[in-house]
């Protein structure tokens, strides 16, 4: 049994460093040669959407959390990274603040826009904020044993407050957010190469997310998140903490949505509180129902496939995109429950159940067994 498991574990991962090979070559050799510099600025968009897809993928996929609040977080990274391009860009002019606060009328940069001014700082912030976040809701939620719809209901409404919130911030760009950088870290944004280096960006960091969930699925934790997901009473029997097992997929989760939200800002050139709000948060789930939310790829190419759709689509047909979404998300939820992913496996379970109604069944005539030889009677004598 050893062996066969072992077996079973090499040729997986050899299976899966092919899938990493051929998704490697398609990123940044043949998507660079095909597609043109805005098709290109355009799938490094969706690639962003990807990364946030995988996290809920993990949370709600493996987790079962139905997580309708990654907008917060996608906007926690966002807003970090945007605040500290814009902070750049005001020194490289020699200005106090940034132009839209002049605009604004205010004249004195807030107090907590100055730590961002430090790449170091802003980075930090990306990487630890939005996982900080997630960290204190997920305590405070998972140990008072919150889940199912009250706990969706509950990230949905942060997401909420969230974008209201940013919308009344003048100091933040307010409805209209922060837009126009000019450089990214000392690149200038206006040259091509330096369009395209985000975009090689944006694809190795989906590569290393996508490594990293798969080597949760696999391990111990893999399989005690799923048993939270289908038992958790009976894990908590065993001696298990089920609030703790969520708490870190939820982290995980807004960490990944957190950096997502930071190559999101210069890779579009525009961050603003219709971006993070309830609707975003919708379609990245979305995404992640129509690819298949218990598999690994199926998240990433759900989330591409819909945001592509969307941009082709609604050109198309603008009014009649949003009903088109919610048609799949229904069919998808009410007859596909393992999305798009799970369409290969149940069409061939269809066409061999009726293969094997079809092949013709042969009857075999059994002889008759032989006779048992009697031993002769014995006569007695008298």
């Amino acid at each position: 049994m050893t062996t066969l498991t072992r077996r079973w574990r090499e040729h997986s991962t050899l299976t899966a460093l092919g899938g990493f090979a051929v998704a490697a070559v398609l990123l940044f050799a043949v998507a660079p040669a095909v597609l043109s510099d805005f098709r290109l600025n355009l799938l490094a968009k969706f690639l962003c959407f990807a990364i946030v897809a995988v996290g809920i993928g993990l949370a709600w996929g493996r987790g079962g959390m139905l997580t309708l609040g990654q907008g917060v977080f996608f906007g926690i990274g966002a807003y970090i990274m945007a605040m500290h391009l814009q902070m750049a860009d005001a020194t490289r002019l020699g200005n106090d603040v940034p132009e839209f606060m002049e605009i604004s009328g205010i004249s004195e940069l807030p107090s907590f826009w100055q730590p961002f001014a430090s790449a170091p700082v802003a980075l930090i912030g990306i990487l630890v904020l939005p996982a900080l976040v997630a960290a204190v809701l997920g305590f405070g939620v998972f140990k008072r044993r919150v889940k199912g719809a009250y706990f969706a209901i509950l990230s949905q409404a942060l997401a909420a407050a969230l974008a209201i919130l940013l919308t009344g911030q003048q100091a933040i760009g307010g409805f209209t957010g922060l837009s126009d950088f000019r450089a990214f870290f000392g690149f200038k944004l206006s040259d091509p190469a330096n369009r395209r280096m985000l975009f090689f960006l944006a694809a190795g960091t989906l590569l290393v997310v996508v490594a990293l969930v798969r080597q949760l699925m696999r391990s111990r934790y893999g399989e005690l998140l799923v048993a939270v997901r289908d038992q958790e009473e009976r894990v908590r029997f065993l001696g298990y903490d089920p609030a703790n097992v969520k708490i870190v997929a939820y982290v995980v989760a807004a960490f990944f949505a957190g950096i997502a939200g930071a190559l999101f800002t210069p890779i579009v050139g525009i961050i603003s509180p219709a971006d993070i709000g309830v609707v975003p948060s919708i379609a990245f789930l979305i995404g992640v129902a129509i690819g298949g939310r218990t598999t690994l790829l199926g998240p990433v190419l759900g989330a591409i496939g819909v945001a592509w759709a969307q941009t082709a689509f609604s050109e198309e047909f603008p009014s009649g995109w949003t009903y088109l979404q919610g048609v799949l998300f229904i069919v998808v939820i009410g007859f596909i429950p393992a999305g798009l992913a799970g369409v290969w496996p149940l069409l061939k379970g269809l066409l061999d159940s009726r293969f094997r109604q079809e092949r013709p069944v042969t009857q075999t005539v059994l002889a008759p067994p032989p006779a048992r030889a009697t031993a002769p009677e014995k006569v007695e004598s008298r």
